[in-house]
């Protein structure tokens, strides 16, 4: 049974001014309504901003152990709702029950994680030049946020950019993904639950081009962190910045994992198949491009053709390997791109049918011969696609892992510590891993990205993410 999900505005779950919803629809059965949401309006998104920019002061002046409360006990909310949440998320995005689950408990993780670090928003004190003299910083919220989140990950997302901001002291307005909106909504009705004061949190749903860019454009919001496509990132930066707001957006990426000689194979194939189809490869950080050394690069290709063809697809909540892409449109860019790798000359090796069923479903595609001025090799591709590269030394893999407008994440495979040194120091990404998939975060460090990944501004989570919702003030103060 679907219920209607309405919009959250200072305090009260309110309907849209346009009397109008949208379905949201279960990719694995797209006849199938999982829920629906308030096709939201300009004027709804501005009395939301409003509501929050006037509660902003009030909550600023919270101490921050007090603001840490309510995202804790929001936390032991979304926990006892959990299963709701995940049953949730796999009727929207279409995610396997096991990964579903995953991303809610990474949601509580962090809720409980700046529920603690808002005792720790303060400053430092510097020793002064002079006798009698107090010299120190000041770190203040900056104001009101904007939040604009994309559909792959749908409460991990939101619940990253909102805890921080809650806890620094500044008040929110959240615009999740049209395709998967119910998590989001979840959580802010942990917050609701929780207390929260009125006007502090709010959600609105909708367009990008009717809420996400009253959101960007909006002259009461001081700071808008996106997580989206290259394309609309740079268009919300580019629309704040003409306000001077600041601006903070994650984008896409075209992740490498180099494997060489001395990896293990039976690992490098697991590290590379991980990577590149868990979620439906439906992840920015998805290895979409594995780097291969000549001397290991035929037994890799028929462990990882191997790998992905053991995969079982289907339903999310079968919990398969790999479940549905989250929509239609998303389905036929992945054939489109399994069109065109075959018609530039890569070779199919296998995967990239459309299976049998109402579902947006596609076997695991991995494609050899593939060149780096490609297409597939170039542009990102959000399904289960892996282009095979080969190369005839490290430094020619480090040349092809680099060769991308993009630079998120990457990792290498290798026993060779220098190989797996000079990595790390060559790579061109904002997240480098050894012996390690691409995807996969840990939340109290660093996330974020080099050249068309990311605006190269604030990084998210841990403590860059409160650096981002915070501004400094420094401190004179002769006695």
């Amino acid at each position: 049974m679907t219920v209607d999900g309405q919009n959250y505005v200072d305090g009260a779950w309110v309907e849209s001014e346009s009397g109008e919803t949208f379905a949201v629809r279960d990719p694995a059965a797209p006849s199938e309504v999982a829920g629906h949401a308030q096709a939201s309006t300009a004027a709804d998104t501005e009395a939301a901003v409003e509501a929050a920019a006037a509660a902003a002061d009030a909550w600023a002046a919270t101490p921050g152990p007090e603001r840490g409360q309510y995202l804790r006990d929001a936390a032991s909310r979304l926990d006892a709702r959990a299963e709701e949440a995940t049953e949730t998320l796999v009727r929207e995005e279409g995610k396997t029950r096991s990964e579903a689950a995953g991303e809610v408990g990474r949601a509580v993780d962090v809720l409980y994680y700046y529920g603690q670090k808002a005792s720790d928003v303060g400053g430092v004190e510097k020793s002064p030049s002079g006798q009698r003299t107090n010299l120190y910083t000041k770190q203040e919220p900056i104001g009101t946020a904007g939040l604009i989140t994309p559909w792959n990950y749908p409460v991990a997302i939101p619940t990253w950019k909102l805890a921080p901001a809650l806890a620094a002291g500044n008040t929110a307005v959240l615009k999740p993904a049209s395709l998967a909106p119910g998590t989001a909504r979840i959580v802010v009705e942990c917050l609701d639950a929780a207390g929260l004061p009125d006007g502090v949190a709010n959600l609105v749903t909708g367009s990008g081009s009717e809420v996400g860019a009253t959101v960007a454009e909006h002259p009461a919001v001081d700071a808008v962190s996106f997580t989206g496509s290259t394309e609309v990132g740079t268009s919300v930066a580019r629309t704040a910045a003409a306000d001077l707001t600041r601006v903070q957006c994650e984008m896409g990426g075209k992740n490498p994992t180099v494997v060489m000689p001395s990896a293990d194979l039976d690992e490098a194939v697991e590290i590379v198949g991980a990577g590149a189809f868990g979620v439906t490869g439906q992840a920015c950080t998805a290895c979409s491009r594995a780097v291969v050394h000549a001397d290991v690069h035929d037994a890799f290709l028929d462990g990882i053709v191997e790998y992905a063809e053991t995969l079982s697809v289907g339903p999310g909540a079968d919990d398969p390997d790999v479940g549905p892409q989250v929509s239609r449109e998303e389905l036929a860019s992945t054939l489109e791109y399994v069109e065109t790798g075959q018609d530039e000359g890569a070779v199919l090796e296998t995967g990239g049918e459309r299976l049998d069923g109402d579902g947006h479903f596609v076997s695991p595609a991995v494609f050899s011969g593939v060149e780096r001025e490609m297409r597939i090799a170039r542009e990102e591709i959000f399904g289960p696609v892996l282009s095979v590269i080969e190369v005839g030394s490290f430094d020619e893999a480090m040349s092809a892992a680099n060769d991308s407008d993009y630079g998120l994440s990457a990792s290498v495979v290798t026993q060779d510590l220098t190989e797996a040194n000079q990595f790390v120091d060559r790579i061109e990404s904002g997240v480098a891993k050894v012996n390690e998939k691409t995807t996969g975060l840990e939340l109290h460090v660093p996330f974020g990205g080099y050249k068309d990944s990311s605006t190269n501004t604030y990084r998210e989570q841990g403590d860059a993410a409160l650096d981002f919702f915070t501004t400094t003030k420094t401190v004179y103060e002769n006695y």
